[in-house]
């Protein structure tokens, strides 16, 4: 088991991170920092390269180029790291449609070394959490869109990652389901945990958001904290670097 480094370091450092997909830059030349109990905000339009920075993230795309850093370690050198570590709901959980619930949480939390008493309290916690008792015995391929959304997200915090990485969280969930997603993140953010979601809702980011980082086509052109009556300036800064292309971003 690999030991966290200090609280004073960064939980994930990006520098100068790039990928093409299909031939064209997807992200380039990346730098992001993000420290224990900050919730990011990965704004942007549909193909800014939100997803393909959080697959970066969370090790299922190598960068092209640039280095990422979990607890100051680089990920090309520790890929353990993203098992011991690392928490990851992409835009669709993934799923195997013949497991149960039950199976999904036994399977995430031996993939992730919880064996024993250690896997036991921590699928109750996780249960309890996120309500997931009557899902249970439940195939996962019998579950709506928001219910596979909810076991996702229970497999991504089972092992009480150091940083969660959220792709699109809030897809699939109604009202009741939004709100306890967003007490989760601010939960979790409390705790220590570093937080990064993407999300093209400005409504999201100020519900739970300590800072903001807008990209467009694959460039990032504002990284800030957001304040809590900042609704319009953080909607016309949104605005404008989308209809620009970035051309006004401060």
């Amino acid at each position: 088991m690999i030991a966290p480094t200090p609280d004073s370091s960064p939980v994930l450092q990006l520098e100068h991170v790039s990928r093409r997909r299909g031939g064209r830059p997807a992200v380039r030349e990346l730098d992001l920092s993000l420290a224990g109990g900050q919730v990011l905000g990965l704004l942007g339009v549909n193909g800014a390269g939100k997803s393909t920075t959080l697959s970066m993230i969370a090790g299922a795309l190598r960068p092209d180029g640039g280095t990422i850093r979990l607890d100051s370690r680089d990920f090309a050198e520790y890929p353990e790291l993203a098992r011991q570590r690392l928490g990851w709901l992409p835009e669709r959980a993934p799923l195997w449609p013949e497991l149960t619930s039950s199976e999904h949480l036994d399977a995430h939390g031996r993939l992730r070394g919880l064996r024993g008493t250690a896997l036991r309290q921590a699928r109750e916690r996780i249960i309890e959490r996120l309500e997931l008792q009557p899902l249970l015995r439940r195939l996962a391929g019998a579950l709506s869109q928001g219910q596979r959304q909810r076991l996702g997200l229970a497999c991504a915090l089972l092992h009480e990652p150091a940083l969660l990485v959220l792709d699109e969280p809030g897809n699939a969930l109604d009202p009741v389901q939004t709100a306890t997603l967003r007490t989760l993140i601010r939960e979790q953010a409390a705790a220590g945990t570093a937080v990064i979601l993407s999300t093209h809702l400005l409504a999201e980011v100020i519900a739970v958001c300590s800072r903001v980082a807008i990209l467009h086509e694959g460039v990032l052109h504002h990284d800030g904290p957001v304040a809590a009556d900042d609704h319009a300036t953080l909607e016309r800064r949104f605005f404008d670097i989308a209809m620009a292309g970035g051309a006004q971003a401060a």
